[in-house]
């Protein structure tokens, strides 16, 4: 398979080789900033918590799926999402995603019904590399980077069978790891 160099709003598709590594086995991550002096920053966008986000914020009157962000400050709640005109101060990854913003104003449109769980995605922690560090995964054949074909619509996906779409997409060898267990001991 041939590796684009990643970047902002890309994918990274965890490689079937990494099955046993607890925080990005069979992880989709979405590549929220790249650069080759700074690294990278993601969210693991496949694997869910047992949170809703009123349990760990009472004021968010709401019960939407928070999701494990990747392995890097897991008591910090970050969020991407899809209407930037309504909160202030979001940062855009890239194709209509945008990352944080005014968390109050957020409070705010969950608790007046203006905004759905189709618009935002939350995260405990994040998914973070060093300058070149993603890189030399990527060397190791950790990674497969693909661009997001979802666009904005990535932050509504179905996570269950994201990964195991994505290795039938890539064909191959991979579909063979599409239908692999989670956990090879189970085979």
């Amino acid at each position: 398979m041939i590796t684009i160099k990643p970047k902002k709003g890309d994918l990274l598709i965890a490689e079937p080789a990494i099955i046993g590594d607890v925080s990005f086995n069979r992880s989709i991550v979405l590549i929220a900033d790249h650069s080759s002096k700074d690294g990278a920053i993601g969210f693991i966008l496949n694997k869910p918590l047992e949170y809703t986000i009123n349990e760990l914020v009472p004021e968010v009157e709401a019960t939407y799926k928070v999701y494990n962000g990747g392995p890097v400050e897991q008591d910090n709640l970050y969020f991407i999402h899809k209407i930037p005109k309504l909160i202030p101060e979001s940062i855009e990854i890239s194709l209509g995603i945008f990352w944080g913003g005014d968390f109050n104003k957020v409070v705010e449109l969950i608790t007046n019904g203006d905004i759905s769980e189709k618009d935002i995605r939350f995260f405990l922690g994040y998914s973070g590399w060093e300058a070149n560090q993603l890189e030399e995964e990527l060397k190791a054949n950790s990674w497969v980077v693909t661009k997001n074909i979802y666009k904005n619509d990535i932050i509504e996906k179905d996570y269950k069978s994201f990964w195991k779409e994505k290795m039938l997409e890539f064909g191959g060898e991979y579909s063979i790891w599409s239908n692999a267990p989670e956990n090879p001991n189970y085979n």
